[in-house]
């Protein structure tokens, strides 16, 4: 993975995110996970976010992507949650509670946290 640039930062951010439909119901099938998935990479687009991966399994779903450090973990699934949820309630008459409000984030990046110390170390004999 390449690092990317915004007007005032270089960044390599990469954030796993995972999370479910209310009472992990298996509901994320057919023309439902077709809406997901297209809405999910349409947000993506519209914000200039790196849709890496994304995995939609009947009773949850992983997205792997690369945002600029502008946008917290949480905005993230918060927009993404948000969006699929009003065109899952418009569309195909879900209740509100679509999403179950919780959900998982990890990061992963290129570099380990020898080589940051290094690095660090580096900048101090300049």
């Amino acid at each position: 993975m390449r690092t990317k640039k915004t007007r005032h930062a270089v960044y390599n951010i990469n954030y796993h995110l995972v999370w479910c439909p209310k009472y992990r119901k298996p509901v994320l099938v057919g023309e439902l996970k077709t809406l997901v998935e297209n809405t999910i990479k349409e947000v993506c687009t519209q914000r200039g976010w790196e849709l890496i991966s994304l995995s939609v399994q009947p009773d949850h779903l992983h997205a792997f992507l690369s945002v600029p450090p502008i946008f917290s973990p949480m905005l993230v699934v918060k927009v993404l949650k948000g969006a699929t949820a009003v065109r899952a309630v418009k569309e195909h008459r879900f209740a509100e509670r679509f999403w179950n409000p919780s959900y998982y984030v990890g990061t992963a990046g290129t570099v380990t946290e020898q080589t940051i110390q290094r690095y660090i170390q580096e900048q101090e004999t300049r």
